[in-house]
């Protein structure tokens, strides 16, 4: 009877290590499910940006509108008989060190 528990217990034992510090442990499960979760972040975040790019292809293929505001706001571009206004705030940084004088 002592050699069976004995039996028992060593094989409980090498169960335990193997589980807890063999490759394909515990440790190493819990590794792979926070990398998937990661890789789901990721993907999720890129479907997004994806989705965002083809409705601005979409909008770009359908109308001038959405080129002329891109030209517009990225280029500085004007139409002709425009006038184009420039205002320039003063610096923050520049403005509090001359009231400190």
């Amino acid at each position: 009877m002592k050699i069976i528990a004995s039996v028992l217990l060593v094989l409980l034992i090498w169960l335990q290590y193997k589980i807890w510090l063999q490759d394909g442990g515990i440790p190493e499960v819990i590794q792979l499910q926070n990398e998937v979760e990661e890789v789901k972040t990721e993907v999720q975040q890129l479907q997004e940006r994806n989705s965002s790019l083809d409705a601005e292809v979409k909008d770009l293929k359908k109308g001038l509108d959405a080129i002329e505001e891109r030209a517009r706001s990225e280029m500085g571009m004007i139409k002709k008989g425009e006038v184009y206004y420039q205002v320039i705030e003063p610096d923050k940084d520049s403005s509090s060190a001359n009231e400190r004088k």
